[in-house]
C-alpha cells in the first residue's frame, strides 16, 4: 500500500513538473503591436512597451511618413535559442552559420518579427530595435549593407529619463573590425541574401560590423556637412543603377572612402544623437493580455514557418493543430497559403472558403477566397461579398480593392466603381505596379485610352524589376495601339460622316465595344460588325478540358478555336482575345502568351458561357494552360 502511495506521489510530482515545463503562451496587445510569447506576461509587456517607444522615435524623426504599415505587425518572442531554431530560416541551421537573435519577415498580408528574449548585455533590446528598423526603414530593393547598417545604427538606442540616445557606437563591432580585415567596399555593396557574407559566421560577422561602421560614418558625415549622400545613393539604386556605380556617383572615389572608413574605425570617440523623450512613455493600461492555447500558438508559429519557406515543418505543425482544433481559422488560412504557393489553386480556395465559413471576421480569409475565385474566373455574388467584407474588415488593405476592381472588369459592369477602387488601391500602395496595370486595363474597358496610357507611363517610372518594366512596356504598347485605332476611326468619321463603313472600319469598332463604347456608335452597329455577338458574362459558367485545335484569328483581335477531348468538340470564340484571362498551371511562360501563335495543340481548362449565337458553343472567359 505504501509503495502504491509513493508511486502515485511520484506520478503527481512528475505530472506537475511537466505542466510547469510546458511553454505557456500569452498574447500582449498594445495599440500598434501584437506580441505572442512563451516568456511570460511580464516579458511580453516589456517587449510591447519597447516596440511602442521605438515607434514613437520613428514617428518623431519622420513626421511625414506613415509609420504604421497596412499589414498588421505580429511579434513572436521566444525565450531561448531552441525556440529560435524551431522557426529561423533553414540557411542558419547548418553548422558554421551565424547565430541570430532576431529576424524580420515581410509578407503581403502581415509583418512578422521574430526575437529572442534571453539576450543580455548593455543593450538587451537591441534585437527588438534592429528588427523593427527593418520594418520601418527597409524598402524593397534597398542594398543589403545599408538595410543592415541602418538596423545596426538604431539597435543601440537608449531610452533615459528625459532623452533618447540614438546611434551609439557598438563596442563589439568596433573591436571586431579592429581585429579583422575589412571587406572591400565594391564587394560589400554587392552582398545579397545568397552571399556567404550574409550567412557564414566569420564572414557574416565582418559584414554586419562593417555595414554598421560605414552607415554610421556616412550618416555623421551627412549631418556635419549638411549633405544627403545616402539619400542620393538610394535614389540611384531605386532607378536600377548598379550598387557600385551608384556608390561611386554618390560617395566619390571608393578607395578614398575605404581609407576614410578605416581611419574612422580607429577613432576612440564617436558622435551620437539626442532626442527629447517627452511623449515616449506608453500607458500600461493600453495593453491587454490574453492566454494562448498550445494549438493557437502552434498555428501562429506554423504560419511564420510557411512564410519563411519551411513548408514541410509548417505542414507537420499544422497537422497537429488541426487534429487538436479542427476549427482553427489560422491553420486553415496557412494551409490555403501553402497550397496557393505550390500552385494548387483549387486546394487553396477550399481551405480559404472553409476559413471564411469558420470566421467571417478574418479579412485575410475573405480576401484570399475572393481573389482566388477571381483568378479562376468565378464572378458570382459570393466572390463579390467576400471581397467587400475584406475591405470592410480592413479598409487599409489595398489588394482587396484591386481584386474587386478586377472582378467588375471581368463582369464588364460597374466600371466607374471599379476605377474608383483602383484609385484607392494605388493611393494605399503607390509603389505597386500591378495595381496600376489593373487600373489601366479598367480604363481601356471604359474606352478611356488616353487616361490608360497616362497611367501606364506613370507605372513606367515606378517599375523596379526588369520583369515589371517589360510588362508595363508591353501593356503600354497595346494601349497605344488601341488608342491609335480609336483616333483613326474618329478621323474617318469626321472626314466621311455619311459613308457606310468598310469592313476594316467596322471591325475596328469591336475593340471599343462594351460599357465604355465610343460616342456615336450604337450597340447594334457594333455587334453587326462581328461574326459572333459580344456579350457580358452571364448565366451558367461551363468548363471544358482538352486540347486546343483550329485556332483562327481575324482583324483586329477576334479568336475562334475548338477544345477537343475524347468524344467531345467544343467550339468557342472571343471578339477580343486581350479580355481572356490566361494563366499557366504547371509551367512558367517565357513572356506574354500570344494566343494566335501559341495556343494550337496546347492542353487547356477553358471556362465559357453560352451566347445568343447557337452556331457555336460559347464565348471564352478564361483559360488555364498546361503542358
Amino acid at each position: 500500500m505504501m509503495a502504491r502511495r509513493i508511486a502515485l506521489l511520484l506520478l503527481l510530482v512528475s505530472t506537475r513538473a511537466g505542466a510547469r515545463d510546458a511553454p505557456a503562451w500569452v498574447e500582449v496587445r498594445s495599440p500598434h503591436f501584437s506580441v505572442v510569447t512563451d516568456a511570460g506576461e511580464r516579458e511580453g509587456r516589456r517587449l510591447a512597451d519597447q516596440f511602442e517607444r521605438m515607434r514613437w522615435v520613428f514617428q518623431t524623426l519622420f513626421p511625414k511618413a506613415n509609420v504604421d504599415p497596412i499589414a498588421p505587425i505580429v511579434v513572436i518572442a521566444v525565450k531561448n535559442q531552441k525556440g529560435m531554431q524551431a522557426l529561423e530560416p533553414e540557411a542558419y541551421l547548418a553548422k558554421g552559420q551565424l547565430t541570430i537573435a532576431g529576424l524580420f519577415l515581410r509578407a503581403p498580408d502581415k509583418n512578422y518579427i521574430l526575437a529572442r528574449t534571453d539576450v543580455e548585455g548593455e543593450h538587451p533590446y537591441s534585437t527588438v530595435y534592429h528588427e523593427y528598423t527593418h520594418l520601418e526603414l527597409g524598402t524593397e530593393g534597398m542594398p543589403l549593407w545599408l538595410n543592415e547598417g541602418l538596423a545596426e545604427f538604431f539597435q543601440n538606442t537608449d531610452f533615459r529619463d528625459k532623452e533618447v540616445i540614438l546611434g551609439q557606437a557598438s563596442a563589439d563591432d568596433l573591436m571586431y573590425l579592429q581585429q579583422n580585415r575589412l571587406i572591400a567596399l565594391p564587394v560589400l555593396f554587392q552582398v545579397d541574401a545568397n552571399s556567404p557574407y550574409y550567412h557564414e559566421e566569420q564572414k557574416g560577422s565582418v559584414f554586419y560590423a562593417e555595414s554598421w561602421a560605414l552607415t554610421h560614418y556616412l550618416e555623421v558625415t551627412d549631418y556635419n556637412g549638411h549633405t544627403n549622400h545616402v539619400g542620393n545613393y538610394l535614389t540611384l539604386v531605386s532607378r536600377q543603377t548598379d550598387p557600385v556605380s551608384a556608390a561611386e556617383q554618390s560617395f566619390g572615389d571608393l578607395k578614398k572612402l575605404q581609407s576614410g572608413l578605416e581611419d574612422y574605425i580607429r577613432r576612440q570617440q564617436y558622435m551620437y544623437f539626442h532626442m527629447n523623450s517627452a511623449g515616449a512613455a506608453i500607458d500600461p493600461k493600453s495593453m491587454t493580455v490574453t492566454p494562448v492555447t498550445e494549438p493557437q500558438a502552434d498555428a501562429i508559429r506554423a504560419d511564420f514557418l510557411a512564410y519563411n519557406g519551411r513548408t514541410a515543418d509548417a505542414r507537420t505543425m499544422l497537422d497537429g493543430v488541426l487534429k487538436a482544433d479542427p476549427n482553427n481559422v489560422q491553420a486553415h488560412e496557412t494551409m490555403g497559403f501553402i497550397e496557393f504557393r505550390a500552385g494548387h489553386r483549387d486546394e487553396a480556395k477550399k481551405w480559404y472558403s472553409e476559413a471564411v465559413a469558420l470566421d467571417s471576421h478574418s479579412y485575410l480569409a475573405q480576401y484570399y477566397f475572393g481573389s482566388l475565385s477571381v483568378m479562376d474566373g468565378s464572378t458570382g455574388e459570393d466572390v463579390e461579398k467576400s471581397l467587400r467584407a475584406a475591405i470592410q474588415l480592413n479598409p487599409r488593405f489595398a489588394p482587396a480593392y484591386d481584386s474587386l476592381a478586377v472582378l467588375y472588369g471581368k463582369r464588364q459592369e460597374k466600371l466607374d466603381e471599379a476605377h474608383m477602387l483602383n484609385l484607392q488601391a494605388v493611393d494605399l500602395e503607390p509603389g505597386n505596379v500591378n495595381f496600376r496595370l489593373n487600373a489601366a486595363n479598367i480604363l481601356m474597358e471604359m474606352g478611356r485610352y488616353d487616361d490608360s496610357v497616362r497611367v501606364l507611363k506613370a507605372a513606367q517610372v515606378i517599375a523596379k524589376t526588369p520583369l515589371e518594366v517589360d510588362v508595363v512596356q508591353r501593356v503600354l504598347k497595346q494601349a497605344q495601339q488601341q488608342q491609335a485605332q480609336v483616333e483613326e476611326w474618329k478621323r474617318r468619321q469626321t472626314e466621311n460622316p455619311g459613308q457606310v463603313p468598310g469592313q476594316a472600319q467596322v471591325q475596328t469598332r469591336v475593340v471599343m465595344q462594351g460599357p465604355g463604347q465610343a460616342a456615336g456608335v450604337g450597340a447594334n452597329e457594333q455587334q453587326s460588325a462581328a461574326k459572333h455577338p459580344t456579350e457580358t458574362p452571364h448565366g451558367t459558367m461551363h468548363i471544358v478540358q482538352g486540347v486546343i485545335h483550329g485556332v483562327q484569328c481575324s482583324y483586329p483581335v477576334v479568336i475562334e478555336l475548338r477544345v477537343e477531348s475524347p468524344g467531345q468538340k467544343v467550339s468557342l470564340y472571343n471578339n477580343n482575345y486581350y479580355k481572356i484571362d490566361y494563366s499557366a498551371a504547371n509551367f512558367t511562360p517565357a513572356g506574354d502568351i500570344h494566343p494566335c501563335d501559341e495556343l494550337e495543340g496546347m492542353k487547356a481548362k477553358v471556362q465559357y458561357f453560352s451566347t445568343a449565337d447557337k452556331t457555336v458553343d460559347g464565348q471564352i472567359v478564361s483559360m488555364v494552360l498546361s503542358k
